[in-house]
């Protein structure tokens, strides 16, 4: 049943209100879902505790209590779980830095503690800020660094996902990586 007809037709009922029918979709797309959470993770630095399955699992967890969104298709869906792993990341980089930085831990002297802080944790809040400045200067280019990055599909599939030509995407994905180099320089 991994047919994306089928999906999009499962989806069409969790739209409708059935929270059996997206557990059942995301259950189907869980082999994808593991391949958008490796390659998020791959980009985290050593001695990150957060599993593959564990970021499987808390993205699906996230997913399940949204109820305002109107599920398209396969590709919608992996976008947005794609989008919820990264929010899931930065807040784990947050709740991490926040117990680096003295949460529930013995005070250390300054020069001990400038060995502790994550420079990770200030990386991933300038991403996702700039990822929201992008978003509010241009949707559509947003649109492909979440399907192009964040959820790892190609240009074809994320031109489909999007409703336009894969010329349009290979332009956006590289106008939105110089507009995102040019943020995060700055």
């Amino acid at each position: 049943m991994d047919d994306r007809a089928d999906i999009t037709g499962v989806l069409a009922i969790a739209n409708e209100g059935d929270p059996d029918a997206l557990v059942t979709v995301l259950t189907l797309l869980h082999d994808r879902l593991r391949v958008i959470a490796r390659r998020q993770l791959a980009g985290e630095g050593e001695g990150h505790t957060l599993e593959t399955d564990g970021l499987v699992h808390e993205a699906f967890i996230r997913l399940l209590g949204v109820d305002r969104v109107h599920w398209h298709d396969r590709q919608h869906l992996l976008a947005m779980a794609a989008r919820t792993m990264r929010r899931v990341l930065i807040d784990y980089a947050v709740r991490r830095g926040a117990q680096k930085r003295g949460g529930g831990v013995t005070p250390v002297e300054l020069d001990e503690a400038v060995h502790v802080i994550d420079d990770h944790t200030d990386e991933l809040h300038a991403l996702d800020e700039a990822l929201e400045r992008l978003e509010a200067f241009n949707p559509r280019y947003s649109q492909v660094v979440e399907c192009r990055f964040f959820a790892g599909l190609s240009i074809e599939e994320t031109a489909e996902v999007l409703a336009t030509s894969p010329a349009t995407v290979k332009r956006d994905w590289a106008a939105a990586r110089a507009w995102l180099n040019r943020e995060l320089a700055a």
